[in-house]
């Protein structure tokens, strides 16, 4: 899109969210524009899908999400800005109607796909309904921590994936130092990056959260010996910086409440800072240490001792996952896996979940030749969905009509299986960041057996999971009832009839 249709887009989707008076903050991930509003019943839905560039919307308790894709949203979010704080004095307008909805219009008889969209919003209700507990409402908040490091995450990994391509070539050995610093740098100082984001998410002072992180990348924590041994700077990795920042917290709010407030700016920053790192060095790196280790070492031998059936199992429940706010757990495992060895082995195999789900897409097409709304959806979900995108064909397609969502789960189980086997064979790879799926997946790939072999094994994962789906999705996804309730033609417009214009009798079968 050039930059008018950004602002176009970023026009078109400000009014449909209440307007600018109700944005309380916007950022954006990978794929996303990521709304804080005051007023989530301000928002129309219907409309917001139907504006051209949405991919989808994502509502969940803390922010309103718009699914705009990979690189799109980089560029829509500062439009986007801009407008709201243009906006912020502007008279309220009502929002415009969706381009090329009426109210007048009619639709053709059987299933649509705006029935179809109206059910995949009561299944996301349900779905917030039942994610509400304060588990999962923690593990949201912790995946809020990670998401905004996602960009820097993929950018560093596809330059040191180049620096390690160019070693390996023998090319430009004068520019690999230099990639590897620019790959590397980010990779070493991301414990202060977590530690700001998670004060900053659990309402305490960003900057004090990554001045207590940065304890534990400190090369001087080398000097400080904790339970008979030395420390590592890095030692405990993103999980000891996690934990020190949400302590940090703690003991902010605590002063904050306590310390007299003509002390308060001298006082609370120094407790703040000191207790928190004490504890850090002679406890928290040690235990944060032990538990990062036996993650990556876990998740190594799953692989190499059951990696056909750990594909099997992780690529099969990943959707599932998703549906339950679960899958959200598995973010700071990933950075954990990325931190210690480069990449996280994990990724490839749960991507393969969206490969699935392309592939039961790709059946209902095939299945509905009489249902064009729903094929339109399809069509324009298709692109999304191949880069990664999952959640137009979830929540438009698959999830609703039920049977699908089961079959697009066999067809990441079968990709996921594909994959892990030959983790277990040796060829074992992953991604050097998370965020991306699909074939975005490609540039960020590693592995121990060559490059040539990584991306054939991710490949023909991907295949396995577009076929599995699809055959899966074709033969067993519909039954009967189902064919002829989403299957109905749409009957053809009768003319109206006059005196001198008699209708004809219909012809008998």
């Amino acid at each position: 899109m050039t930059p008018d249709k950004h602002r176009a887009t970023a026009a078109a989707i400000l009014p449909l969210v209440g307007g600018p008076d109700n944005i309380g903050s916007v950022a954006h991930c990978m794929t996303r524009l990521r709304l804080g509003l005051h007023d989530r019943s301000l928002v129309d839905e219907a409309a917001l899908r139907a504006v051209p560039g949405v991919l989808g919307v994502v509502e969940d308790d803390a922010t309103c999400q718009i699914v705009l894709g990979p690189g799109a949203v980089a560029r829509v979010t500062p439009a986007f800005e801009a407008l709201v704080t243009e906006g912020r004095t502007a008279p309220p307008t009502d929002p415009a109607p969706a381009e090329g909805r009426t109210a007048a219009s009619a639709e053709p008889p059987g299933v649509t796909a705006d029935e179809l969209a109206a059910r995949g919003a009561a299944l996301r209700q349900a779905r917030k309904a039942r994610n509400a507990t304060p588990f999962k409402l923690f593990l949201r908040r912790i995946a809020n921590v990670f998401v905004p490091l996602i960009p820097a995450l993929i950018g560093c990994g596809i330059i040191a994936g180049l620096g390690g391509l160019l070693a390996n070539l023998g090319w430009v050995p004068a520019l690999v130092p230099a990639l590897a610093a620019i790959g590397s740098g980010f990779m070493s100082l991301i414990a202060v990056f977590v530690g700001h984001n998670t004060a900053k998410e659990f309402g305490g002072t960003p900057v004090l959260g990554g001045a207590v992180a940065a304890v534990v990348v400190f090369p001087g924590v080398a000097k400080v010996e904790a339970f008979g041994q030395h420390l590592s700077p890095g030692q405990g990795g993103v999980l000891g910086a996690l934990a020190a920042a949400l302590l940090a917290v703690r003991v902010e709010r605590w002063c904050r409440r306590r310390v007299p407030q003509a002390l308060d700016v001298l006082l609370t920053p120094t407790l703040t800072v000191l207790v928190p790192g004490l504890v850090t060095l002679y406890g928290l790196m040690t235990v944060a240490g032990a538990l990062s280790t036996g993650i990556g070492t876990f998740a190594d031998r799953l692989l190499a001792t059951g990696g056909a059936v750990a594909g099997l199992v992780l690529g099969g429940l990943f959707l599932p996952l998703v549906m339950l706010g679960l899958h959200q757990a598995l973010i700071p495992i990933h950075t954990t896996l990325i931190q210690q060895s480069g990449y996280t082995v994990l990724l490839p195999i749960l991507a393969m979940a969206g490969a699935g789900q392309v592939g039961a897409a790709l059946a209902v097409y095939c299945r509905l030749p009489h249902n064009p709304s729903l094929r339109a959806t399809i069509r324009s979900a298709l692109p999304a969905g191949l880069l990664g995108v999952g959640e137009p064909l979830i929540y438009g397609v698959s999830l609703p009509l039920g049977r699908p969502f089961v079959t697009a789960c066999v067809g990441g189980a079968a990709g996921g299986a594909f994959v892990g086997l030959f983790n277990q064979l040796g060829v074992a790879f992953g991604s050097t960041a998370i965020g991306p799926s699909g074939w975005a997946l490609f540039p960020l790939l590693k592995g121990t057996s060559g490059m040539a072999a990584t991306v054939a094994v991710y490949a023909g994962g991907l295949a396995v999971g577009y076929l599995t789906g699809f055959a899966a999705t074709y033969f067993f996804g519909f039954t009967r009832r189902m064919l002829t309730e989403l299957n109905a033609a749409p009957a053809p417009a009768t003319p109206p009839t006059t005196p001198d214009q008699p209708t004809e009798a219909p012809a008998l079968a």
